[in-house]
């Protein structure tokens, strides 16, 4: 009896391709957005007294004028914030598809009653319903399970550690996925807080170049050098704080779909083990 289809080094390595052009691409298209939104929304001229972003003062109260004037480093930072968003979306999406259509606890818990009962075409047919790459792990467990049945050359020990193997083996091709861009998220996480220190440092640098110079200090250019350094630094602990959030839930998700993974596959080879004593 043949295994349950798995996927081809070929199709796992294009698709491990698309990915890496996507993240690349979403980088680079994020930066551009950024220094957009930084330079023709928030430099907007009617953010401004007299329409001259260069050197007209912000409009009373107007924030996008404030944060426009904080410096190039802010549509760095626009940009890794919009990185943060887009790759949390991403990886929403292929984890969800990952679960499948239904909830995951509920299709583990059916699965292991289908096994419970002796049947194990409906526990193949229920993956079918669930889709995705936990049902997907589990229904080529559950082939090997059907092949070992019939299989006579090989005693109990050795077919329950061929089932072992195969559902370490469609694990290995499924899983990783999951992580892929999560290593991007983890990253954001560092680059925000130290480009928001960078931008930091420089308004510092400003507002200590005005109380250098000689007579009174220019107010004017103290206070644009302590606004540039605060609004970096929000905008960076801001990034770096939705990353590690999103991180963090991303992570707990996708240990979640690997413990329903040896909850099912443990079920599968204790069922086998038990019924060919």
């Amino acid at each position: 009896m043949a295994n349950a289809p798995k996927p081809t080094p070929a199709k796992k390595e294009s698709s491990s391709k698309g990915s890496n052009v996507f993240a690349s691409l979403a980088i680079i298209i994020c930066l551009v957005i950024g220094a957009l939104v930084w330079k023709f929304v928030m430099g907007d001229p009617s953010h401004f007294q007299g329409g001259d972003p260069e050197n007209g003062e912000p409009m009373p109260g107007d924030y996008f004028a404030m944060v426009y004037k904080a410096g190039y480093i802010v549509p760095v930072l626009l940009g890794l914030l919009l990185m943060v968003i887009v790759f949390s979306f991403e990886r929403f999406f292929v984890i969800s598809r990952a679960a499948g259509k239904g909830n995951v606890d509920t299709f583990v818990s059916k699965v292991q009653g289908f096994l419970s009962a002796g049947n194990i075409d409906a526990a193949i047919a229920e993956c079918d319903k669930q889709q995705g790459s936990v049902a997907n792990v589990i229904k080529s467990g559950l082939y090997k399970y059907k092949e070992a049945s019939v299989d006579t050359t090989l005693d109990t020990e050795h077919s329950v550690l061929a089932i072992q193997k195969e559902i370490e083996e469609a694990t290995a091709l499924e899983m990783p996925m999951l992580e892929k861009n999560l290593t991007v998220i983890a990253t954001l996480v560092s680059i925000g807080t130290l480009t928001g220190l960078l931008g930091t440092v420089t308004g510092m640098i400003k507002a200590f170049a005005a109380l250098a110079t000689g007579g009174a200090p220019d107010q004017a250019q103290l206070a644009n050098g302590i606004s540039e350094a605060l609004i970096n630094t929000a905008t960076g602990i801001f990034t770096s704080t939705i990353a590690v959030i999103m991180y963090n839930v991303f992570t707990s998700k996708i240990d979640k779909l690997t413990y329903s993974i040896d909850e099912a596959g443990f079920s599968i080879v204790q069922t086998y083990a038990s019924k060919h004593k």
